[in-house]
C-alpha cells in the first residue's frame, strides 16, 4: 500500500508541475511577453514526468493492475490534469489492497 501512497503523491507532483507550466509561465510568456519561469517550471515538469514514469515501473508492478490500467495510467499522464483524473483508479487499488 505504501508504493501506491508513493506512486500518487509523485503523480500529483507531476500533475501541479504541468499546470504550473501551462497555467502560469506559458500564459506570461505569450500573454506578456515573460519567459523567465519556462525553463525552471519546464525542467521541474520534464524532472517530475520522468518521476512519474519511474514510479510507475517500481510502484506498480504487483498491485494487480491490468495491462489496460497501466496504459491509462501512461496515457493519462501525457495531457495535462491527467494524472488527477487516473488518481481515483489507483486509489481505488490501494483501498482494495489495504483491506486485504
Amino acid at each position: 500500500m505504501k508504493m501506491l501512497q508513493a506512486f500518487r503523491a509523485v503523480a500529483f507532483i507531476e500533475g501541479i508541475t504541468t499546470i504550473l507550466l501551462f497555467l502560469v509561465a506559458m500564459p506570461l510568456k505569450y500573454g506578456l511577453g515573460y519567459d523567465a519561469l519556462i525553463r525552471p517550471f519546464g525542467m521541474a515538469h520534464g524532472v517530475a514526468w520522468l518521476a512519474y514514469l519511474a514510479a510507475m515501473a517500481v510502484c506498480l508492478p504487483g498491485k494487480g493492475f491490468t495491462i489496460a490500467e497501466w496504459l491509462r495510467t501512461f496515457v493519462f499522464a501525457l495531457f495535462p490534469t491527467g494524472t488527477f483524473l487516473n488518481d481515483p483508479l489507483i486509489a481505488r487499488r490501494q483501498e482494495q489492497l489495504s483491506r486485504v
